[in-house]
């Protein structure tokens, strides 16, 4: 598979990274205790390099969650902390250290630990502060300015189960109508491998249809697609409520073709794309008395009639056209009839003036 692959590699790089870190460390190690200490104390400095690299790699691996969309938000909370510690130590502190002076023995130790402790404190509320919050709370924060998102307009589609295995998605999203990063939450991942070695045959082809869909959109540059790991807080929720619990997180749109979840996430406000709709309203709507230009293709039910198809899909009945298969003709429309399976329209060959 594709992404599994693609995940080796990801992992290999990180090992490889981490190995060659880890080899750098042990020489700075070496070479330091071998010009403090000398050749007796190269050991000492391999150990230490050893401590520094573990520490730093379990640093790195306990970060691994950690996007650079929230590095940046937390150096911009770190930033505003560290600033407000600055106020205070130019106002409260300054006024301490006066009133104190006289009374408190080392008087500047006590105001070095009050520094370091604001400038810790309020820098890491800053920072924790700005990763909980949204891009919207900083717009707020510095009003008229909004920070770029992303290149790919408009907000991110989540792609579900049904649609990825949809043979129109590929050609809805690279026709252009819809815009957006391409967001596959982890487990719709794992939902589509398990369809793809099901026994069943129709569900397995299903599941590899899905998997060569998002094939197609990774080795297209038109679109950006990424894989989401985050998981509801309740891991008893549903297939549909995790769905909807990712497009919250991310302020997605949720792409389906699935009516029952349509209806369930549109009553939770979660804003939903469904490509049926989509079928829906590009369906012509035949008036009667329109003409159209149609090739008849088979018999009807009746002996006389014929049946052509638009390109669509909708079917139309001539009547006392069986003469005319295998032929185009232009009809004129004469009636419609809403039923179970669709619109069936009935019609007459066009008859031209003489004149």
């Amino acid at each position: 598979m594709l992404w599994t692959m693609k995940r080796k590699i990801a992992s290999r790089s990180v090992n490889t990274a981490r190995l060659v870190y880890l080899v750098v460390c042990e020489l700075a190690g070496a070479a330091i205790a071998n010009h403090t200490g000398g050749p007796d104390k190269i050991w000492m400095g391999i150990v230490g390099g050893l401590i520094v690299a573990g520490f730093f790699i379990m640093v790195e691996s306990l970060m691994k969650q950690f996007s650079l969309r929230g590095f940046s938000n937390a150096i911009v909370g770190l930033l505003i902390g560290v600033f407000c510690a600055w106020l205070l130590t130019r106002g409260v502190v300054q006024l301490l250290e006066v009133t104190l002076s006289e009374s408190v023995e080392h008087i500047g130790a006590v105001i070095m630990t009050v520094h370091v402790t604001l400038y810790a404190s309020l820098g890491f509320l800053g920072a924790v502060l700005a990763l909980r919050s949204g891009k919207d709370d900083f717009s707020l924060l510095i009003p008229y300015v909004r920070f770029r998102k992303e290149a790919t307009p408009g907000p991110p589609l989540l792609l579900d189960t049904h649609v990825i295995t949809d043979s129109r998605l590929y050609g809805v999203l690279n026709a252009g109508f819809i815009e957006g990063k391409l967001v596959v939450p982890r487990f719709v991942l794992e939902e589509l491998h398990i369809m793809a070695n099901s026994p069943s045959s129709s569900r397995r082809a299903r599941g590899q249809r899905g998997l060569e869909t998002l094939e197609k959109f990774q080795t297209n540059d038109q679109f950006r697609i990424t894989i989401h790991d985050s998981e509801s807080s309740n891991g008893s929720d549903t297939h549909d409520a995790r769905l909807m619990h990712s497009c919250r997180l991310l302020s997605a749109r949720l792409l389906t073709t699935d009516e029952n979840l349509t209806k369930a996430a549109r009553l939770q406000g979660v804003t939903v794309l469904n490509i049926n709709d989509l079928n829906q309203a590009l369906k012509p709507k035949i008036a009667v008395g329109e003409r159209i230009r149609l090739p008849l293709v088979r018999a009807g039910r009746d002996e006389h009639q014929a049946v052509g198809y638009l390109p669509d899909g909708s079917m139309i009945v001539v009547n006392n056209a069986v003469t005319k298969i295998n032929t185009t003709q232009d009809v004129t429309v004469i009636s419609t009839l809403e039923t179970e399976a669709g619109t069936m329209v009935f019609s007459e060959l066009f008859e031209h003036d003489e004149r």
